[in-house]
């Protein structure tokens, strides 16, 4: 690559898109179904309901502490599919490229997608580049795709919540969202503030392996925190969510941080935690499971879901007391994903 940023013809179609292409994309990414470079990939029939999902990412900063833009939209992506209990099979991705984003950056992130991918054994099998001119995009937004798959009797949705139901989450709440917010406001604080951006299919599967009838949600509390997550799973089951507040895994930096900025650490974003509901017998098997874990060694037992009022979510206090926790609203921390 001879120009040291991206110039509107790399998105032209032409010789210099050809040349992005082949000496960088591929050079990173390369695998048989991408390398034939077709207008869409030919996957081979897999056993299993199919799960499709895709998501945009467009956070700022698009480097930071624990990760970047491009291992974001991968594990995010990821994410989404094992959320159904699927096995993750393959991606696309999509770039929209600012003219004047420096190369280096942009091979930074490719570099960065393409580690993910191989950590992660899911590869890129199809993908697009465009670029705008300056000003009209800032820097570089990334859409990825997910192709997965579902085995026979996996069945996991908030719908299927039932009343007794315990809930856990795998591991610390809104670490990704308070480093980003610091980063934003250029916030320098003591502390190991990292985000903690991770693929959890493996996880997933630790769990569905040993418990496929007794796991009955899986749910990544991304955008809005685990507040507004768990006030979606409390509507689409129509049960209530009772909290223990001593039992939310929050890293101290994560609280110090949130107390100085006036946030609530429910409702930030996790890039790599996932929420579940397992029948109550199992719980602490469950637990178990997670902890065996890299990706869920500090998993905690948070609360249950009872037949009280449709569609509330309570926290308990320790000294006795109890609040609603509303889903978010407003837009306290924008860009974050």
């Amino acid at each position: 690559m001879r120009a040291a940023t991206i110039q509107l013809e790399h998105g032209s179609g032409g010789l210099a898109s050809q040349q992005l292409i082949a000496e960088l994309f591929l050079r990173h990414l390369d695998n048989p179904l991408l390398r034939d470079l077709e207008d869409s990939a030919v996957l081979a029939n897999q056993p299993g309901r199919l799960a499709f999902t895709t998501d945009s990412y467009v956070v700022e900063p698009i480097f930071f502490p624990g990760g970047d833009i491009g291992k974001l939209a991968v594990h995010g992506t990821i994410n989404d599919l094992a959320m159904r209990g699927a096995h993750p099979h393959c991606l696309s991705l999509g770039l929209i490229l600012e003219e004047g984003f420096p190369m280096v950056d942009l091979e930074r992130v490719v570099v960065s997608i393409a580690l993910a991918c191989r950590e992660a054994a899911v590869p890129v099998v199809t993908g697009d580049t465009k670029v705008v001119p300056r000003g009209k995009a800032d820097k570089i937004f990334i859409n990825t795709s997910g192709i997965g798959f579902i085995p026979e009797g996996i069945d996991i949705s908030s719908k299927n919540a039932k009343d007794g139901d315990v809930l856990l989450v795998s591991g610390s709440i809104g670490d990704h969202g308070i480093t980003i917010m610091t980063r934003q406001a250029g916030i320098a604080l003591q502390g190991n503030l990292q985000s903690d951006t991770m693929p959890l299919h493996r996880l997933v599967a630790t769990l569905l392996a040993e418990l496929p009838q007794a796991v009955h949600l899986l749910r990544d509390p991304t955008r809005g925190g685990v507040a507004t997550t768990l006030n979606e799973v409390a509507a689409a089951s129509g049960l209530e969510v009772h909290l223990r507040e001593e039992d939310l895994p929050i890293r101290p930096e994560v609280r110090a941080a949130c107390e100085l900025l006036g946030l609530d650490p429910l409702y930030l974003a996790n890039e790599g935690k996932c929420l579940l509901a397992v029948a109550g017998d199992a719980a602490e098997r469950a637990l178990a499971l997670l902890r065996s874990r890299p990706e869920g060694r500090e998993a905690r037992i948070i609360g249950r879901l009872v037949a009280g009022t449709p569609g509330r979510v309570v926290i308990n206090t320790p000294v006795g007391g109890a609040r609603i926790v509303l889903p978010l609203h407003g837009i306290p921390l924008p860009r974050i994903c």
